[in-house]
């Protein structure tokens, strides 16, 4: 009876059918929503291995706004659109923009200094095979570009933690390739923000940078996570951002939790501030 039929076809058949995949080599099966604590699984552990293959032992986060630009960008921007309204003069959505870029073109200085702080870091901290205080930001532009771009011009490793965002995002070309991670969930990746965190920064942003802000603070308030220094650079965009103390005339956040993170303008003093901090930390230890 068999030879009626061809059996190499059958058994190739049976070969390309989904049910003999394997199931790790099987995307339609572990993009099933039934494997999503497989996935997490995953993402949770890939970076944490690429990180200790390459001696990453601790990080200082660097948050910040995608839209700010190096100066030169920035002030070519504002050009371009002056050029425009010279055409146009009463368009208000021309007006507008160039509100807008005059604005990025003021908080440009912040570009030069999240540079300026990561290559202070990195020069001081990876002068060894096992690599502390390493730069990590979220891989994208603006502030992000810019520490990863510190760090990159002294030779020193960093780290970018990308996101899959339906725009879709490249990462900068400033970050250590073998460092450079992606991920699906953003509940995974906030991990991996902290889990070796030594500081954060937090230059002026948007809502990802606030998210990552409150993140932080809330963590240390709750002691789920130890003590570490907190940075709001650019003292007067953060104080017309979030009047903290009205949370406290308000109740809804203790005097004490102003404690939790201080102010900086200047790359130096950011810096001198962490160091500042663990070797108090380390002095009452003793």
């Amino acid at each position: 009876m068999t030879e009626k039929y061809d059996l190499k076809k059958m058994v190739d058949k049976l070969k390309k059918s989904p049910a003999y995949r394997i199931a790790y080599h099987d995307n339609d099966f572990m993009e099933r929503g039934f494997c999503r604590p497989v996935r997490l699984q995953l993402e949770l552990l890939k970076p944490e291995m690429v990180l200790e293959d390459h001696n990453i032992h601790s990080t200082i986060v660097v948050f910040g706004g995608t839209h700010i630009k190096e100066p030169s960008k920035a002030k070519a921007e504002v050009q371009k659109i002056k050029k425009r309204l010279a055409r146009h003069p009463k368009d208000k959505a021309l007006n507008k923009k160039l509100k807008i870029a005059q604005s990025i073109l003021s908080k440009s200085k912040y570009y030069n200094e999240a540079k300026e702080f990561a290559c202070l870091v990195s020069s001081e901290c990876q002068i060894r095979e096992n690599h502390e205080y390493v730069i990590v930001t979220g891989g994208g532009p603006g502030i992000m570009e810019a520490a990863n771009r510190g760090a990159f011009e002294i030779g020193a490793k960093s780290i970018g933690l990308n996101i899959i965002l339906p725009t879709e995002q490249d990462p900068n070309p400033y970050i250590s390739p073998e460092l450079c991670l992606q991920f699906h969930y953003f509940a995974i990746r906030k991990m991996h923000f902290l889990m070796r965190a030594k500081a954060l920064v937090a230059f002026p942003g948007g809502f990802g940078t606030m998210d990552e802000l409150f993140e932080a603070l809330t963590l240390v308030q709750t002691k789920k996570a130890k003590p570490l220094p907190i940075i709001l650079f650019g003292e007067s965009y953060w104080r017309n951002l979030i009047d903290f103390e009205f949370l406290v005339r308000e109740g809804t956040i203790a005097e004490e939790d102003l404690n939790l993170f201080v102010y900086a303008d200047k790359a130096i003093d950011a810096w001198n501030y962490i160091k500042y901090f663990y070797q108090t930390q380390f002095n009452d230890d003793k």
